[in-house]
């Protein structure tokens, strides 16, 4: 469903701009009011067209549902010895049988159909015949579908045989990350807001966060607006508002935060010093009272 343009002022009994058929004073009235009190104080405040409908939230939903199935196929399946070309078949095939299609796949060139990144890759690690899990390695699978235009994402860290603790302790960090910066997302908060519980928590343990790689808007197209940063500070960034939908994902590193993109392939991330990263993804909706995960 299509959002109505905007032409003139509203009034309580025109149909909302959102296209649900509402009247407009049981619809975005009262949000509307409070996004411009907001946007006077010179808060940032989020563009309509990344406010999801009803509609729009059942379809994300739907593409959501594979994304997850994806991600448990691939934990119940992965294993030592596995390249990572062979998880790329199982995203693949998996999505496909579902009705979705691979977001990854030839997005902007890129030729794989999931991302997985090993140990000191920090994300857009492109699966491989030639690359293979071996005992001690921690990898990150991030896995996007696409469903009748609708789009999801999320990713899972996994650990294989003997893991070293403090590489153990790093994913386990990222995940609580993760979990912190989700308790931040309610409505009327700020992207600071998540993005300081996330720092905090990370420089509290030892580790530190990638500055230039963060989450994203997404729902009708693979990145949309917000950016969304791990390195800011309470109170401040996008004003959170009902029917935001954005991914949580932040990049944990055991050493600095500075990092390089491979020369050969652009696309594959690396800490600079060759220490590990970890990161999880899920991918949250703003409600009325607080948050729903829609990945993970």
């Amino acid at each position: 469903m299509k959002m109505i343009k905007v032409t003139k002022k509203l009034r309580n009994e025109d149909i909302c701009w959102c296209g649900s058929g509402e009247v407009y004073e049981n619809c975005h009235m009262n949000s509307d009011k409070k996004i411009e009190l907001y946007r006077k104080k010179n808060h940032v405040v989020p563009p309509r067209n990344i406010i999801k409908t009803p509609v729009q939230l059942e379809g994300m939903r739907k593409s959501s549902i594979i994304n997850v199935a994806v991600l448990d196929y691939v934990s119940a399946n992965i294993k030592i010895g596995m390249t990572t070309e062979e998880i790329n078949t199982m995203v693949y095939e998996k999505t496909i049988a579902m009705g979705g299609v691979p977001a990854p796949l030839n997005y902007e060139g890129y030729p794989k159909s999931v991302c997985t990144s090993i140990n000191e890759q920090i994300c857009h690690g492109i699966p491989s015949d030639k690359v293979q899990i071996i005992d001690g390695d921690i990898v990150n699978v991030d896995v996007s579908t696409i469903l009748d235009g609708y789009f999801s994402d999320s990713s899972r860290m996994f650990c294989f045989g003997n893991v070293s603790p403090e590489m153990k302790k790093l994913v386990d960090v990222a995940k609580e990350c993760v979990e912190l910066g989700l308790q931040q997302v309610k409505p009327w908060g700020f992207l600071g807001d998540v993005g300081q519980a996330i720092n905090d928590h990370a420089k509290a343990n030892g580790f530190s966060v990638v500055r230039e790689v963060g989450g994203h808007g997404i729902g009708l197209k693979f990145h949309e607006t917000p950016y969304v940063s791990y390195v800011t500070r309470k109170g401040t960034d996008m004003l959170l508002v009902p029917g935001m939908v954005f991914t949580i994902e932040p990049m944990i590193n055991m050493g600095t935060d500075e990092i390089y993109i491979d020369e050969y392939n652009g696309w594959t991330i690396y800490t600079d010093d060759g220490m590990p990263s970890a990161q999880w993804e899920i991918m949250v909706r703003v409600t009325e009272e607080g948050h729903e995960v829609m990945a993970w």
